[in-house]
């Protein structure tokens, strides 16, 4: 099984950036889209992004577009998030996860993926 460990969280300001990484156990995981979800206290886990295999398609909730860019190195069985110009409503455990279908363009549901890492905090204060 493929163990996914998320960094790169921290506190920042409104308008801020942060880059999470989330690194992958096996090098399998590079045959499947990866994505990233968030859970703020209370809610319910939202899809952020997810990239291809590839590296070639990527996939954007509204709430982060224009904003977050999504990016992997197979290489180093390594994901990235790149978040710019934070806001407070970003608050919240980000996470990442394989697709469970290898191969499969990435999909908008998190219960397409999983399991879900413990994830990183990201905190934006206003």
């Amino acid at each position: 099984q493929v163990q996914l460990v998320e960094s790169g969280g921290g506190l920042v300001q409104a308008g801020g950036s942060l880059r999470l990484s989330c690194a992958a156990s096996v090098r399998t995981a590079s045959v499947s889209a990866i994505g990233w979800s968030r859970q703020a206290p209370g809610k319910e886990r939202d899809f952020v992004a997810g990239i291809s295999w590839s590296g070639i398609g990527t996939y954007y909730a509204d709430s982060v577009k224009g904003r977050f860019t999504i990016s992997r190195d197979n290489a180093k069985n390594t994901v990235y998030l790149q978040m710019n110009s934070l806001k407070p409503e970003d608050t919240a455990v980000y996470s990442c996860a394989v697709d469970r279908v290898p191969w499969r363009e990435p999909t908008t549901t998190p219960s397409n993926y999983g399991p879900w890492g413990q994830g990183t905090q990201v905190t934006v204060s206003s």
